[in-house]
């Protein structure tokens, strides 16, 4: 099974203020996954995934349908799925800047 990338285009609703990014981290780790996470200005929460497929696969779906116990997801848009040569990051780690 190769090694994916995803870019997690938005993820909105209740997600911000609730312990998402950390919530998300912790459970990115947990499926041994590599790469970011941060809060935008525009109150929804954006990063990347990469590791094997089918456990990008699962994190999207935690991402969609469970998130941190206070979320309230109302929508997950993923974007740039591809194959990849190697992982681009060693670890997965929440971004404090916010990006616009």
């Amino acid at each position: 099974m190769g090694i994916y990338s995803e870019d997690l285009s938005e993820i909105f609703g209740r997600v911000q203020g609730v312990f998402f990014r950390k919530y998300t981290q912790a459970e990115g780790k947990r499926l041994g996954l590599v790469g970011w996470v941060l809060n935008t200005e525009q109150g929804t929460v954006r990063g990347q995934l990469q590791g094997p497929g089918s456990k990008v696969k699962e994190m999207q779906d935690w991402l969609r349908n469970k998130g941190s116990p206070k979320s309230k997801i109302t929508k997950a848009e993923f974007s740039n799925e591809k194959e990849i040569e190697s992982l681009e990051h060693s670890d997965f780690r929440i971004n404090k800047q916010k990006k616009v």
